[in-house]
């Protein structure tokens, strides 16, 4: 065991730290790549799409339950918070959550995360708390894509289900709680200890896991919004549209590629959704949600910012 830490901390880890810049690099380059080559073999399709009246207020909806999306997972993570023993309102942690959500969008893609860490720290909550917090929450996402991407799945199900029970597995109180006292071991926290012991998870978080399922269902109605602007949609397209949709959100949320995603959804929306779709539609779909995804996080922002309520965790 000794000489496995040893080793990783010697060489293993320098080596990672060292093509990790690279990593990303290629990730986002290969992704830009990929769709820039179906954008210029399909441009002439892509000139012909229109949006009139009626899409324009499709595209109305879909900013408005993304933007309902975001308010709420902010809500959802007061209760992150509160499976963790801290009690933090649910205003409160929107308002935060919407204030810092558009930091990930900065290189490093963690900005977002040190930005609720410091808020929830300013608050009065332990920083492991927070910290831990944050961690968890992607976790949670990205098990509640795979749910719904597995609910709406006609093929690959079974790798899907695999990843589903990791993934649940993993952020079950008797996985958790021995890799937190492990890390706390590990960074040698002594002073620490008696903290780290308080923060045990008590029960399996499953109101939080149903709060962020409700999250990426709603930025699946948001995307089907968007695509809807562009080309009626049959009832028979909605369980493959969400799921491919889960799936390339859990991707960009995941890989280390451009912050936010970026690149990496389109990249993959664009493959698996090419056969229920024209290829334009789903070019012009992808472009659509991405800009209304940053018009729904600077308007959440910015409306977090304006609110003039003294609220308090």
């Amino acid at each position: 065991m000794g000489a496995a830490k040893q080793f990783f901390t010697t060489y293993l880890k320098p080596t990672i730290q060292r093509f990790k810049p690279y990593l990303r690099w290629l990730i986002f380059g290969a992704t830009l790549f990929f769709i820039g080559s179906t954008l210029r073999s399909h441009w002439h399709e892509v000139q012909t799409l229109r949006i009139g009246a009626t899409g324009w207020r499709w595209l109305a909806a879909s900013l408005g339950i993304t933007l309902l999306a975001h308010c709420w997972t902010g809500w959802v993570w007061s209760w992150i918070l509160r499976n963790l023993g801290q009690p933090a309102a649910g205003l409160w942690a929107m308002l935060v959550y919407l204030k810092t959500n558009i930091a990930k969008y900065l290189p490093g893609n963690v900005w977002h995360l040190y930005g609720r860490v410091v808020a929830a720290k300013q608050a009065g909550f332990p920083t492991s708390a927070a910290t831990l917090s944050v961690l968890l929450e992607p976790l949670l996402m990205a098990a509640s894509a795979l749910l719904l991407a597995l609910l709406s799945a006609q093929k690959n199900w079974g790798l899907q289900m695999l990843c589903l029970i990791a993934v649940l597995a993993a952020i079950h109180p008797q996985v958790l709680n021995p890799l937190l006292q492990l890390a706390s071991r590990l960074k040698g926290q002594k002073a620490e200890a008696k903290s780290s012991t308080e923060l045990r998870i008590q029960a399996y978080p499953w109101q939080p896991l149903l709060g962020e399922f409700g999250f990426v269902l709603l930025r699946g109605i948001g995307f089907l919004a968007a695509l809807y602007a562009l080309q009626p949609i049959a009832l028979t397209q909605i369980p493959a549209t969400l799921s491919g949709f889960s799936i390339a959100w859990v991707l960009g949320l995941v890989i280390p590629g451009a912050p936010g995603g970026i690149g990496v959804f389109e990249a993959t929306a664009i493959g698996l959704l090419a056969n229920q779709y024209p290829i334009s539609i789903i070019l012009g779909g992808v472009a659509l949600y991405r800009l209304i995804s940053l018009f729904a996080e600077l308007a959440g922002a910015g409306l977090a910012y304006l609110a003039t309520l003294s609220v308090k965790p």
